[in-house]
């Protein structure tokens, strides 16, 4: 930089040294764009500690390897001081849990003193995968020198810090290679090794990247192959690498683990993906010669993250054509083909005037575009990745104040002023996060060994390599193996049944054949690991009519709040008008209120699933195989987008599935499961597979075997697994059983028995209470073929057990009738009588090899065979695929065992008997009487029996100490009314319980059904049958309130729209008269559909004639409406509620339907859906019906070609 004078007579240098404007006497600094005018302030640069190479009278910006931070505090190669490693592992860890949008914590806390306590004891500390992941991805948006880290977030972690040897090092970076490649359409991925400790044991790849090309100097003093690559190769023949001489000769891998000395490694030739150059118009081009790698791999650099330097870290991304073109083909001091091209195209190259460089370099940027295109490889323009890069910035800006970038290097090489970037000014300054450069690792390496010369001795080869070739490629597969294994697949469930944890953990074993699977609940799950997770898949069932099973409830708001926070950031203002409050911190947002949640069939945000317009970056990029240049037709968005002008969320780098279990008979069809779906995809999660569902009315169990199959293949596709060599013993444990045989189960004799209320808090994972019961009353006459009870129970003495408001729900845990617990008891062989406990054999890795031992059932109790079928077993539900295979093996007749394979293969003959029959364990035992029911193994695999919940019936407030329930009593025959009599389980125990009978229960929330906090909001209640419930508990906490509120108190209306067959089947009907009596309730409407001499009505006619009435409800923006009943019923009241709309309010249909689930997000339209009781035979029967004709209809259209959860996923008619 030339001097000059400055206004106090001295020389002036770099104008961000001298006393005025140094950062520690600026709080900012001021950025000018002179394109727009436009100016940013960076506080950002506050937050740098590390100098930069300026001096007070010298510029050391341009210089292109600047000093090594190393060198600045410390001897080269050694550790840094405690004092230092904390400081900076104290910014780092604030700063990572700050990410998370979390005040401070324990766990914060907690983490902090384990770090302190590490370094004290070891002198360093080792940081999580978690930890390491987030410092990574930080590192990259800290790297001042990269114009593409719009993409910053997408970055796959390799944790490598196991290995110990350069073998292993070699493994783990060919995985790296063959994972980031990707045929093409490459991924950003970091691949990390060993940290330094004391500075003798470091990790180091020589190359100073994976991929690049020798350069061999000859006798003349030219160059053959790469110039820049000369001393490196020299080094690599030193050692003994034997090589062809050519222009474009790969060099291989030298790797050094533990500071031993270095080791070669030829990478295997299919690893590397090359790119032969051609023109578009030119042909003589193609007959240069030229070629190059497509992977950009830069693998001599540190990792300098919490104060840990990690000297071994590979990392890569894609090209910017100018890398290649410009720069690694037309550098004089690298392939120099400038003049060659030049004069291939006639041009004067004696004369600069003509400018014979410009246009030979645009021609080889052409070249290099169009054969990275046609080869259908990621590759960028310059001119995009300025514009991302400028996209970048301004996000950086809004985000976090400022963005360091070094103006010489984001500037391409060529067209600089024709891009935005050149007309920024930019500030650089080093965040740590950071990478930085290190001295080449053949320059300062200590060898252990040399030759009697005392030169680098070669690497001995005993053997002929194509006598180790086979030994060498089965301890690479064993070791691939092992490495896939250490890519974490989460897996996550939510449950109301356990059938949804049945599937999840049925997925992890056959996932823990390549990955290292963990099965999850959702409430056990930390959502601040999901956007580190790399590969996630749930497996989840919906609750009622769209709603999340209660264990799915956190994940699900804090999942909505992630969504929330994504869209702010993406509507929010791109620039900062003035200059910001630098007395405020740049923390990301805190955390907002969840917004409401998603509604009925239309339950994302509005084009949540379609395609933004492409911004003209994003056109402009070259994306393999999408619709528009070719290729397999792939859809365009399942490929990443390396210019995106926004930013990508926080799931970026996250791949999921989603698989969603309900019933057909449900209108919002696995709702919960496509929410999740829309929401992980919102994120910019990386969707593996569509959603799938599992229709239980229909082939469950089958949609789910497929799906898992074909996600457990997208998921090795995904991270480059070889799929193949695990497939077969992957998919075999989807068809095979949960004990493997009768000889990995046993019953042990028990001297101790678990009590009722600890056992099932073991079983289900959660506290129940017991309650004492007053009175089982009949609430209708005998003779209307129905019956409806009214069940009260009691704390039995300790009135604090009974919390809850009205609206929520009791969970009452039943037994199983005692005439088919015995007979299964008789059918049962290896049961003892007394009390057992249940043992499984579970293999244990030791040492010494595998270990197998006998473990106790986690979840049943130690109790008599009897009390486990009694009170723990589902045997009820007719037996799944997967029971009835294990029953065949049971069976002694060959008609009998054929039998139950073919219903246990045959999904069709399956879905017929289940249906037909609905047979609970017993009755299958009695139709196939030579099966030999082992007990331990049958116990093993059955499902457990869950609670059944119910709408609470009374107000705490008005019935102290007590809580009441309204029961249907459901009992009917199968196969057409001709079969065995059936019971419904929980509702005919509460039939038969007597007074002082304890009853096992727990309370279940329902926040969205309770009644509103502003008590003069007008309220209409409409439930048929005993839907009614929740609205008893509704009018007797008014009376409550009535009877105790001030005078002058303002009260809403209150309406009550109920339906039943008859008049003799009215509930609760003198306690309505008593409440409209009292003004409680304002109006009561009752609909007859079996009355005699009455026309047939509904709740939903009932609505229509009081339209008026309930248009004031649904417009005033005071009124709320409540629905309660089987999900049939709610849909046809939702579409009726929008008919009024359209009809009285003017409305069309979708302002209508638009209006109702505006209403709902506001928290003014609430449902309580059940399941299908009274009604099972009909619905179901209808569902059938519709689910046969589709099916002939996909037969027709050949969409039965199609994986059957693709079909189920489009749902019913």
């Amino acid at each position: 930089m030339k001097e000059t004078p400055g206004q106090d007579g001295m020389a002036s240098g770099c104008p961000f040294i001298g006393s005025k404007y140094h950062p520690m006497n600026r709080r900012f600094m001021k950025l000018k764009n002179y394109e727009n005018g436009q100016e940013y302030v960076d506080t950002l640069c506050n937050s740098a500690l590390q100098d930069t190479p300026c001096q007070p009278k010298h510029c050391g910006g341009s210089v292109m390897f600047p000093r090594s931070p190393e060198h600045q505090d410390r001897p080269r190669g050694t550790p840094r001081s405690r004092d230092v490693l904390l400081t900076e592992a104290k910014e780092f860890i604030d700063g990572y849990y700050r990410s998370m949008n979390r005040p401070p914590s324990e766990q914060h806390q907690a983490r902090w003193e384990q770090i302190q306590a590490e370094v004290a004891r070891t002198g360093t500390y080792q940081l999580t995968t978690q930890e390491l992941t987030y410092g990574a991805k930080m590192a990259w948006r800290n790297a001042y020198r990269c114009i593409g880290r719009i993409q910053w977030n997408k970055l796959t972690l390799f944790d490598a810090r196991y290995v110990t040897t350069a073998g292993q090092m070699f493994d783990a970076i060919c995985n790296h290679i063959k994972y980031t490649t990707n045929k093409g359409n490459l991924r950003s991925a970091i691949t990390v090794f060993p940290q330094r400790t004391d500075g003798e044991h470091d990790y180091r790849v020589w190359n100073q990247q994976l991929v690049s090309y020798a350069g061999y100097r000859n006798e003349d003093g030219t160059i053959t192959g790469d110039p820049a690559n000369v001393e490196f190769t020299e080094v690599c023949k030193k050692l003994g690498w034997k090589s062809k001489g050519t222009r474009f000769d790969i060099l291989p891998m030298v790797l050094s683990a533990n500071a031993q000395d270095p080791e070669y490694f030829d990478i295997p030739p299919e690893l590397i993906m090359r790119v032969e150059i051609s023109h578009p118009k030119y042909p003589w081009f193609k007959e240069l010669g030229l070629q190059w790698y497509v992977l950009p791999a830069v693998s001599g650099m540190m990792f300098d993250c919490g104060g840990i330097e990690f000297t071994a870290c590979p990392f890569s991304g894609w090209y910017m054509s100018t890398e290649v073109a410009a720069r690694d083909l037309c550098d004089p001091q690298r392939y120099n083909m400038l003049e060659t091209i030049a004069k291939h195209m006639g041009l004067d190259t004696s004369n600069y005037r003509n400018l014979w460089k410009d246009q030979a370099l645009v021609e080889i940027n052409l070249a290099v575009l169009h054969s990275f295109q046609e080869a259908n490889v990621t590759i960028v323009d310059h001119h995009t990745a300025a514009d991302s890069f400028m996209k970048f910035m301004e996000n950086e800006q809004r985000l976090r104040g400022g963005c360091p970038a070094d103006w010489v290097w984001i500037v391409p090489p060529m067209s600089g002023s024709a891009t935005p970037v050149f007309h920024q000014e930019m500030s650089r300054y080093i965040v740590k996060p950071t990478y930085s450069y290190q001295i080449a690792a053949w320059k300062t390496h200590a060898w252990k060994k040399r030759d009697a010369n005392g030169g680098v001795r070669k690497q001995q080869r005993k053997f002929h390599f194509k006598e180790i070739a086979g030994a060498v490629q089965f301890a690479s597969q064993l070791f691939g193996e092992a490495l896939s294994r250490r890519i974490k697949a989460t897996i996550l469930y939510a449950t109301e049944t356990g059938k949804s944890e049945t599937y999840a953990n049925m997925l992890g074993q056959v996932f823990s054949h390549a990955f290292n699977a963990q099965v999850i609940c959702m409430d056990d799950y930390d959502i601040v690991d999901l956007e580190h997770e790399g590969l996630l898949i749930v497996v989840t069932s919906t609750f009622g009519n769209g709603d999340p099973p209660e264990n799915g409830e956190g994940f699900y708001k804090a999942l909505q709040n992630m969504a929330e926070q994504y869209h702010l950031m993406m509507s929010s203002t791109n620039t900062l008008d003035s200059i910001p409050d630098i007395k405020k911190s740049f923390n990301v947002a805190k955390r907002i209120v969840p917004v409401g949640q998603f509604t009925r069939s239309q339950s994302a945000p509005k084009n949540i699933n379609s395609p933004a317009p492409r911004s003209h970056a994003a056109q402009n990029m070259s994306v393999p195989n999408t619709p528009e240049q070719g290729g397999d037709g792939t859809d365009w968005c399942h490929w990443p987008s390396v210019c995106s002008e926004a930013p990508a969320g926080s799931l970026a780098n996250v791949r999921f599935a989603v698989f969603g279990l309900g019933s057909s008979a449900y209108p919002n069809y696995c709702q919960f499961g496509k929410n999740v779906d829309s929401l992980l995809g919102l994120l910019s999660g990386e969707r593996i597979v569509p959603v799938a569902c599992g229709d239980e009315l229909n082939g469950q169990e089958q949609s789910f075997k497929e799906w898992a199959a074909d996600v457990f293949k997208a998921s090795c596709d995904a991270f480059c697994l070889d799929s193949d060599s695990v497939m077969a013993r992957a998919t075999e444990r989807l068809n095979s059983d949960k004990a493997a045989s009768p000889d990995a189960v046993r019953l042990v004799e028990s001297r101790l028995a678990d009590d009722l209320i600890p056992g099932l808090t073991r079983c289900h994972g959660r506290a129940v209470i017991s309650c004492t019961a007053k009175h089982v009353l009949a609430l209708h006459e005998k003779d209307t073929g129905r019956s409806t009870i009214n069940v009260a129970l009691t704390s039995g003495g300790n009135p604090t057990k009974l919390k809850f408001v009205p609206g929520d729900h009791l969970a009452v845990h039943p037994k199983n009738r005692a005439e088919i617990v015995d007979a299964i008891m008789k059918r049962l062989v290896r049961c003892p009588e007394g009390p057992v406990e249940l043992q499984i054999i579970r293999k244990v890795t030791t040492p010494l090899g595998v270990d197998k031992r006998w473990e106790s059932h986690q979840r049943l109790p130690r109790t008599t065979v009897e009390n486990m079928l009694t009170w723990y077993m589902d045997i009820t539900t007719p037996a799944t695929p997967n029971m009835l295979r294990m029953l065949a093996l049971m069976a002694t007749d060959t008609k009998e065992r054929a039998q139950l394979k073919l219903l246990a293969t045959d999904a069709a003959a399956y879905e017929t008997w289940k249906h037909a029959n609905w047979p609970n364990l017993a009755e299958t035992l009695a139709e196939f009487p030579s099966i030999a029911a082992d007990a331990p193994f049958i116990l093993c695999n059955l499902p457990l029996m869950q609670a059944r919940a119910y709408s609470i019936s009374s107000s705490p407030d008005h019935r102290k100490d007590e809580v009441q329930l309204t029961v249907a009593v459901v009992q009917y025959r199968t196969r057409g009314g001709t079969g065995p009599l059936h019971y419904g389980v929980c509702s005919n125990y509460l039939n038969d319980i007597k007074q002082g009978d304890k009853i096992v229960c727990y309370f279940r929330n329902a926040p969205s059904f309770h009644l509103p906090e502003t008590k003069s909001d007008s309220i209409v209640m409409i439930g048929p049958g005993t839907g009614v419930a929740p609205f008893r508990s509704f009018w007797e906490h008014r009376l409550f309130e009535k009877q105790r509120a001030a005078a002058g108190t303002k009260f809403g209306t209150m309406t009550l729209f109920f339906g039943c067959r008859s008049q003799k089947m009215d509930l609760y009907s003198a306690e309505k008269a008593a409440m409209m009596k009292e003004g409680v309730m304002t109006k009561c409407h009752m609909a007859l559909s079996r009355e005699p001499g009455v026309p047939k009505t509904y709740v939903q006619d009932q609505l229509m004639e009081q339209s008026d009435d309930i248009l004031e409800c649904l417009t005033s923006g005071h009124g709320h409406v409540y629905v309660c009943g089987d999900c049939t019923m709610a849909e046809d009241v939702f579409l009726t509620l929008q008919k009024i709309l359209v009809r009285r309010a003017g409305l069309n249909a979708e302002e209508a339907r638009q209006h109702m689930e505006k209403m709902q997000e506001l928290g003014r339209f609430h449902e309580d859906i059940f399941g299908i009781t009274l009604r099972t035979a009909e619905v179901t029967d209808k569902t059938r019906a519709l689910l046969v004709k589709k099916a002939s209809m996909d037969k027709d259209s050949g969409a039965d070609r199609l994986p059957k959860w693709r079909r189920d996923s489009v749902g019913v008619l």
